[in-house]
């Protein structure tokens, strides 16, 4: 028996979600434990894939202080205590941690319980957690490059509809603007500024502002008089079938965006999450940067040179130095990036080491 744990956001989650799926394939049992806050419930209450699924009263610790830090540690214990008698109840063989603050309990039981620990690693720099178990794992996964004994480095897990679809871009004819399900306001200010001059060159625009900043963004088009001329939506659950439509994509810096991205072939202009964990979303997106497969901008630059910048990555995708143009060349360099069995490879390497 397997157990998947870690998740609170969408990143860890999807990846919890892809190798349960891999797992399932192979006819392999599997549960997660999770917390019974963030977005674990949402995502796995009513799962199939999963033989069970916990959900235990944790929290997240670190930025926290005082008494808030107290409670939050006390509950990471008690999730301890209840993963324990999970892991014994279910014979669990192997347990493995995507990271995010509902690992802890599982993850640390797992230590206590000597069951085999191992851990994905999605972003290019290490998650708290993760630092912390790093030494204790028998094997660290992740897709960007780390230095540490016990890791290897392996394909992003990643569902199969983003190769399925992929596409190598040649031309700039629709432009998608992702401010996430939350809604990132330097995203959608961005959408708001340029989205009239990409629609007098003729470009598609498509964007997608997140719940909380829907109305905003909606009146502002209004009032400019093009809402009617732009796909405009606040959240969607298939948001791979804008994926591939679209031509550039200008978006965060989350892990599961960077690399879906990637496996799709849709060239990128990065302005990372500025108060993200030890600013990972920059150093996801430099990796890709410093390869030229994408544009990247830190947010704390003005709305005018945002601007200018993407402008400018617009302009060098669109140019052409051999008789085919650069877009094409990073569409294609992007699909090479990354292979399609990555969640494959980490489970067939974990059955190796068990």
């Amino acid at each position: 028996m397997f157990v998947i744990t870690g998740g609170g956001t969408g990143g860890h989650l999807a990846i919890a979600k892809v190798l349960a799926t891999t797992l399932h394939t192979k006819n392999i049992p599997c549960i997660y434990i999770g917390s019974n806050i963030g977005q674990d419930r949402l995502w796995f209450a009513n799962s199939e894939i999963f033989e069970n699924v916990y959900f235990l009263d944790s929290t997240g610790v670190v930025n926290k202080k005082g008494f808030a830090k107290i409670k939050a540690l006390y509950k990471a214990y008690k999730a301890c205590i209840d993963a324990r008698k999970i892991c014994r109840q279910h014979n669990a063989n192997a347990v493995i941690s995507v990271g995010g603050f509902s690992a802890a309990g599982a993850s640390i039981a797992a230590l206590t319980l000597k069951i085999p620990l191992f851990i994905h690693e999605q972003n290019a720099s290490f998650g708290t957690l993760n630092k912390i178990l790093r030494p204790f794992a028998k094997n660290v996964f992740g897709a960007f490059p780390h230095k540490s004994k016990n890791f290897v480095q392996c394909a992003y897990p990643i569902r199969a509809e983003f190769f399925a679809y992929a596409r190598i871009r040649k031309e700039i004819k629709t432009i998608l603007f992702l401010g996430g399900s939350q809604g990132a306001k330097t995203i959608n200010n961005l959408a708001l500024a340029l989205a009239p001059k990409f629609l007098e060159s003729g470009l598609k625009v498509i964007h997608q502002c997140g719940k909380a900043d829907a109305k905003r963004v909606e009146i502002a088009y209004k009032e400019a008089g093009i809402l009617e001329k732009i796909e405009f939506f606040d959240f969607s659950h298939n948001l791979i079938e804008k994926l591939i439509q679209s031509d550039v994509c200008i978006s965060r810096a989350g892990a599961s965006s960077v690399w879906e991205s990637c496996a799709n072939g849709l060239p990128c202009f990065f302005v990372p999450y500025p108060y993200a964990h030890k600013d990972h979303q920059y150093f996801n997106a430099l990796w890709f940067k410093e390869r030229n497969l994408a544009g990247l901008c830190r947010e704390s630059q003005n709305i005018g040179e945002l601007e200018a910048s993407i402008l400018e990555f617009l302009g060098f995708l669109d140019s052409s130095a051999d008789g085919i143009k650069n877009i094409e060349h990073i569409s294609k360099k992007l699909c090479e990036s990354i292979s399609s069995d990555g969640s494959d490879e980490i489970v067939r390497l974990i059955e190796s080491r068990l």
